[in-house]
């Protein structure tokens, strides 16, 4: 073998040893020099093939370091023979040096044990490196191995101190800092994917993750390199296995296949060894860096800010020149809150474009996002992708899940991601369990919602006052009063103060039940308190005066609204409106519309379609058109609930081939109609008594597929029992019991009205049992169509008996239920009766209206020719009221009560001058002779109209169109 020289002049030589730190072995691959100094020297090194190359001692103290490198001996078969003449004394100080692979090797093998022991203490090193096995033992070293060494072996000693110096600089990373199981590759195509990565050198052993390097430039392809981390008991084995394939083909390229050097750990743990020694250096930084930095911080400044500012929260994102993996996560989550979820998707693949991964806190956020606008089904499809690249989903994704699908009422799709969080995260917290409890509260399950409440407290998580204001809100769905209140007295015992939330629960609890004063009550202790209302209960209160039609105080909250220097929000427009279009004041309401986008608030669906229902009940279809384009101006699209308005208020004044007209124009316009458009119109056919037209659409209603409930059966109920066909009204029952659809009391009134007609009064009687037996309870409508069946066969002792049965009750009769008794007097010329039942009336506090006075001054009239002098005179003074009440009367009956009045007093007197009086106004330019033909005609006619007048007026009464038609109003 040939000799080379080596030089040793640049390696101090100590001339005492100095202890070294702690910190050295972790923090530094090389050791400390000494501050003194040698003179150099040269050595020639003869390299030469051991002998017996399976001695243990003669294998060098590196070569476990070194898989791949072929171990060498530097020891010759005869050291005594060849002796170098510059051998140094035995006292030579390089025995001393730390860079000696002797001593070295020496030390190492001295105190291996005592590292190992030590390592397994270190709780730092133990998590960033596993300890090394303990060696295999040795055998004991020859007694004449240092006396046959010689100068030559010293010699080789500080020749290869050098080349072992340098070995240690390159290999010591790999052995602290290499991260087990990670391996570099180079040389890849620029069009290659990471799938394609993963199943080349997944042969090797199970992937944890590939990581390639995208373009600077153009971020769709790599840089041509990148690291594979394999993962799993084996990582370490399987890295070995993928580096022997180094220079093999992979599409056309040889790939270099390199183990981790280690150099990012090594950097990471060199900036933390200078942090712990104080080291203040300054990192100067590019312009560009810097202006990157100012951007970022000027980003999370407005996010922080000015949150509600979404243009300067966008321009900011926008001025970061290269976002990193934070800034897309808080643009998405930023998007997320706002409900925007098409600008979150957007943002979310923007990120992946220019190569950055998301996270499991991205991918949260953008599921979040589309749980705000309740489009699980993309939420879901995120979970998917999130399983697929095996992100961990956290408690807080879980949370979200369940959040979502409660807010659209799905209670068992959040059982079952419920379910799912509890089997993958042994802890839950009040978040996921309060999102789980309102979903069964929303849909109104409270017994499940109180054992989940259980549950939590069995858990020993303490519930929050959000949870207790989810079951106030529950228990106000099911209108149970008493367990809300036991929730509210609760919350209090635990140390809560009552928020504004708290009390806004119990106003809503009470205007919903109709119970105003309380909820006055309610807000004389909120003012006791400190607390002052919000929107919410503003909107509250006034919804509840809008349920009792009391305009007055409603508009009374909306003015305390304004001198708390509240800003109204839509949806107090929106019940302003609703008041304005109840009163009638049409135009009113119009003006609000304007003066919420002068305020730029943008009118929804909900503002417009009262507006469109008052205009088309009031039969002016073409304002209610113009309303329909204003909100198409206005960035709205028109709905089914829209259509579904303007069909309402045709039905109501019963044009309906105009509403037919709209049900074209939907199905034209691409909107398909629901079970709430085809139940108006077969209401409004039920009206006219078209049954074939009703049975009609009920048939395209089912062969549509839409849903037939109790409302679609009222509609059909309703068409048999006006047309007189109870046959088919009992046909239409039997089906309800085979589709298992209990009848409610507005069913059992339709039938009782329907057989009422027919003056079917054992049939009526039969009903009423049956209902009591079922449980259902009758109401005021139910008495009084089962008197007008009394009344209807003559049968006026047991009107009074039921009269009786209902005060007993505690039902009170209402103005309906007393003209139907006034009427079956007057038909049963009992005029007396009639008018003492009147009086009754008035003295239970009820105003009579025209439908009364119709009735009891027709039949006075026809009888006040031979009747007794009191009933004059009663018709005297109901005259004189409907003076003061302002009444006029219809031509028709005008013309009626003139010829009833010259039977009476042919020359005109008291009776006659009163009762003029409420006569329309073109009465005087009428001829007040009319021939006998006329007289006779009008006189059938009115006689006619006196029970039509009377069957119209029962028919919303008795058979409760009005409220069955409402029940499909868009916004009740």
């Amino acid at each position: 073998m040939e000799a080379f020289p080596f030089s040793t002049s640049q390696y101090p030589i100590p001339t005492t040893s100095t202890p070294l730190p702690l910190s050295s072995p972790i923090f530094s691959s090389k050791p400390f020099p000494s501050p003194t100094t040698s003179s150099s020297s040269s050595v020639f090194v003869c390299l030469k093939p051991p002998p017996d190359s399976n001695d243990p001692s003669n294998s060098s103290s590196l070569s476990g370091n070194q898989p791949r490198r072929p171990n060498k001996s530097l020891q010759t078969s005869n050291p005594s023979s060849r002796q170098n003449p510059l051998t140094p004394s035995k006292s030579n100080p390089l025995k001393k040096n730390p860079l000696n692979s002797s001593a070295y090797v020496t030390a190492n093998n001295t105190n291996h044990s005592h590292s190992h022991s030590l390592t397994n203490k270190l709780w730092l090193t133990s998590k960033l490196s596993p300890p090394p096995p303990p060696p295999p033992p040795t055998s004991p070293p020859l007694r004449n191995r240092d006396e046959e060494e010689t100068g030559s072996m010293e010699n080789r000693e500080i020749g290869s101190a050098e080349s072992n110096d340098s070995d240690i600089d390159t290999l010591h990373p790999e052995t602290r800092f290499r991260q087990e199981g990670k391996i570099f590759v180079g040389n890849l195509p620029n069009w290659v994917k990471k799938i394609e990565v993963t199943e080349f050198f997944r042969q090797f052993g199970p992937i944890e993750n590939v990581i390639l390097i995208k373009g600077h430039n153009n971020t769709e392809k790599n840089a041509g390199f990148g690291f594979v981390i394999y993962g799993g008991p084996t990582a370490d084995r399987s890295a070995m296995k993928a580096v022997e394939f180094d220079g093999v083909e992979f599409h056309g390229r040889i790939l270099t296949v390199k183990l981790d050097n280690g150099k990012r750990l090594k950097e990471k743990a060199e900036d933390r060894a200078r942090w712990v020694e104080g080291d203040k250096g300054v990192e100067y930084r590019s312009k560009w860096h810097e202006e990157r930095e100012s951007s970022r911080k000027e980003f999370r400044k407005i996010l922080e800010t000015e949150p509600e500012n979404w243009q300067a929260v966008v321009r900011s994102f926008e001025r970061i020149k290269k976002p990193s993996r934070k800034e897309y996560g808080l643009m998405v989550k930023y998007y997320a809150r706002r409900g925007d979820m098409h600008r979150a998707r957007q943002t979310f693949e923007s990120m992946r474009a220019r190569g950055i991964e998301p996270s499991s806190h991205v991918y949260t956020s953008l599921i979040h996002a589309y749980a705000v606008g309740r489009d699980m089904e993309e939420a879901l499809h995120c979970v998917r992708k999130m399983k697929e690249e095996s992100i961990e989903m956290s408690l807080v994704t879980y949370s979200i899940i369940v959040g979502g699908f409660a807010k659209v009422g799905n209670a068992d799709a959040a059982d079952h991601w419920f379910n799912e969080a509890k089997e993958r995260h042994p802890s839950l917290n009040a978040i996921i369990y309060g999102s789980i409890i309102y979903a069964h509260c929303q849909t109104r399950n409270m017994e499940k919602a109180e054992a989940l409440v259980r549950e939590m407290e069995e858990q020993g998580i303490d519930a929050p006052i959000d949870i207790y204001h989810t079951m106030m809100d529950g228990y106000t769905m099911i209108d149970n009063e008493e367990k809300c209140l036991i929730v509210f007295d609760r919350l209090k015992e635990c140390g809560f103060t009552p928020s504004v939330v708290t009390y806004g629960c119990l106003i809503n609890l009470y205007t919903k039940t109709g119970k105003v004063s309380e909820a006055l009550e309610i807000t004389r202790m909120m003012k006791m308190a400190g607390i002052k209302h919000n929107m919410k209960t503003y909107s509250m209160l006034i919804n509840g005066f809008l349920k009792l039609k009391d305009w007055a105080n409603a508009f009374a909250v909306f003015e305390d609204v304004s001198k708390e220097g509240l800003k109204p929000d839509v949806v107090l427009y929106n019940n302003i409106i609703r008041a304005f279009c109840g009163m009638g004041n049409m135009d009113r309401a119009v003006c609000i519309v304007m003066e919420m986008q002068k305020e730029r608030h943008r009118p929804t669906t909900r503002t417009f379609m009262p507006i469109i229902h008052g205009f088309a009940r009031a039969g002016e279809m073409r304002r209610a058109l113009e309303i329909f384009d204003m909100m198409r101006r206005s960035g709205c699209i028109p709905t089914v609930h829209t259509y579904n308005a303007l069909i309402l208020g045709l039905v109501e004044k019963r044009q309906m081939e105009k509403a037919v007209g709209i049900l074209d124009e939907m199905n034209l316009a691409g909107i398909s109609p629901n079970e709430h458009t085809y139940t108006s119109i077969m209401h409004g056919y039920a009206s006219l008594g078209d049954i074939g037209r009703a049975f009609e659409y009920f048939s395209k209603l089912k062969n549509e597929g839409l849903e037939v409930d109790v409302y679609t059966y009222e509609a059909l109920l309703k068409a048999c029992c006006k047309s007189g066909r109870m046959q088919s009204a009992l046909a239409v029952t039997k089906e309800m019991s085979a589709r298992k659809i209990p009848r409610n009391t507005f069913v059992y009134n339709i039938l009782v009205d329907g057989w009422a007609r027919r003056g079917d009064v054992w049939e009526a009687a039969d009903l009423m049992q049956q209902m009591k037996k079922e449980g259902v309870q009758p109401d005021v409508h139910t008495y009084t169509s089962f008197i007008n069946a009394c009344s209807k066969a003559g049968d006026m002792m047991r009107a009074t008996q039921i009269i009786q049965e209902m005060e007993a009750s505690g039902i009170k009769p209402n103005v309906k239920t007393y003209t139907t008794v006034i009427h079956g007097w007057a038909r049963g010329s009992l005029p007396e009766k009639a008018l003492n039942c009147f009086e009754e009336m008035k003295a239970s506090g009820l105003k009579p209206d025209k439908a009364v006075f119709h009735c009891l001054v027709t039949s006075l009239l026809s009888r006040a020719t031979f009747a007794e002098a009191y009933i004059y005179n009663g018709l005297l003074s109901i005259c004189r009221e409907m003076v003061e009440s302002d009444m006029t009367v219809d031509m028709g009956t005008a013309v009626h009560w003139s010829k009833c009045l010259r039977k009476i007093e042919r020359s005109g007197g008291e009776l006659t001058q009163i009762l003029q009086k409420t006569f329309p106004p073109d009465w005087t330019s009428h001829s007040v002779f009319y021939s006998n033909s006329v007289d006779e005609a009008s006189n059938a006619e009115i006689d006619d109209d006196d029970d039509h007048m009377y069957e119209n007026s029962g028919d919303d009464g008795f058979g409760s169109d009005s409220d069955n038609v409402m029940s499909y109003s868009p916004w009740a």
